[in-house]
């Protein structure tokens, strides 16, 4: 199946001294339009390494990326930043928000990034995700749920052809756990793909399928 996000043979090793980690052996993935996938697995596992190599944030010692048919490993940082800015927007654990910047004011950066600043999708995706009464707000005046639906209205505001999700209900309650995962769920169904890294198996069970990693290696 051609994909959206394609991971071809991903391997990353770190060096400390002598002692060398294989923390990716191989990692092969497809995630498709309309689609939600699960990355699992216990830590060490090596699902924040190939979470950072999709993203272009860290670049695989072997293999290929690609997003929406173009190629990111293997490009200088400045190429994969424009690519990142484009069509990939990532939630991370920490919400990807800049501290000293409003909430409106870091969806409009994340444009600016793209090159392609709006403030109609701006209002659009804030209103979208539920924080658009919160946007002259800043990130440490947001309580938890806020901060998580604030982070990840920066990831979509590009309506990104990718959306890779660290985590993104590992700190929030119930109701606003199943909150993210809808609207989630709802840009997947516009033609998206998105790829969430999870430990909570109520996560996993909402995704429309589930990639297991162990030692660096998908399990069959």
């Amino acid at each position: 199946m051609t994909g959206v996000l394609e991971a071809d043979s991903l391997y990353r090793f770190f060096h400390a001294g002598d002692d060398e980690t294989l923390a990716l052996r191989g990692v092969s993935l497809t995630v498709g339009r309309g689609e939600v996938v699960a990355v699992t697995g216990p830590s060490g596992s090596g699902k924040s390494t190939l979470l950072a190599c999709l993203a272009g944030l860290d670049e695989p010692d072997g293999g290929m990326v690609r997003v929406d048919g173009e190629r990111l490993s293997r490009r200088p940082e400045e190429e994969r930043a424009r690519v990142r800015a484009a069509r990939i927007g990532v939630l991370f654990q920490q919400f990807n928000l800049v501290g000293h910047l409003s909430v409106a004011d870091n969806v409009t950066l994340a444009q600016r990034l793209s090159g392609d600043a709006c403030a109609r999708r701006r209002d659009e995706v804030l209103e979208q995700c539920g924080i658009a009464h919160r946007g002259h707000q800043r990130p440490a005046q947001l309580s938890g749920g806020e901060a998580a639906r604030a982070g990840l209205a920066v990831a979509l505001a590009n309506d990104p052809a990718v959306v890779l999700a660290d985590e993104p209900t590992g700190e929030l309650d119930s109701v606003t756990a199943r909150r993210v995962l809808d609207l989630l769920r709802r840009h997947a169904q516009r033609d998206a793909a998105v790829l969430i890294v999870t430990h909570s198996e109520e996560v996993a069970a909402a995704a429309d399928r589930e990639i297991r990693l162990r030692d660096g290696t998908v399990q069959k």
